[in-house]
């Protein structure tokens, strides 16, 4: 089958790659782009690991072709960190022991801080909700909502 060439951004840098037209955007971010944050769990949009944003919308990458990609602006976990320095989700998810293995853990943080720019001051009933398509198999969840409240109580306080 044919390549397409495909240019788009990527936590702010343009990227180009070749894409096969049945190729996923998970495949192309991981095997094309090198960026192997998103984990494949499941390639049918049922556990999150996967996770990233598509122009500001969470999507499961197993589920968007790459060729989709055209012209869109990616965020990944890759993005989250400003260097060394990382994001307050991530300190916060560190300071709760909110992972284990992570394999999940990408997923859920693309997740949680696309909820956080969405809804600062989300309820827990919100958070459970919004990360309802996240799996993980490790922590029992308690751990992530609470890292999540804690980090939308800081980012709103300013700390």
């Amino acid at each position: 089958m044919t390549q397409v060439h495909v240019t788009t951004t990527v936590n702010g840098d343009e990227v180009e790659f070749l894409a096969d037209p049945r190729e996923t955007l998970l495949d192309c971010l991981r095997d094309k782009v090198g960026m192997t944050g998103a984990k494949e769990g499941c390639g049918t949009g049922d556990c999150g690991a996967c996770s990233v944003t598509l122009d500001g919308r969470l999507v499961c990458s197993c589920l968007v072709l790459g060729v989709e990609a055209e012209g869109k602006d990616i965020g990944t976990i890759e993005g989250m960190a400003d260097g060394d320095d990382l994001h307050p989700l991530q300190a916060k998810f560190i300071e709760y022991a909110a992972l284990q293995c992570g394999i999940c853990t990408p997923g859920i943080l693309v997740a949680t801080e696309a909820l956080l720019k969405k809804s600062p001051d989300p309820s827990e009933e919100e958070v459970r909700y919004w990360l309802a398509g996240n799996l993980c198999r490790c922590t029992g969840y308690d751990k992530i909502i609470r890292a999540v409240l804690d980090t939308a109580r800081d980012l709103r306080e300013g700390v």
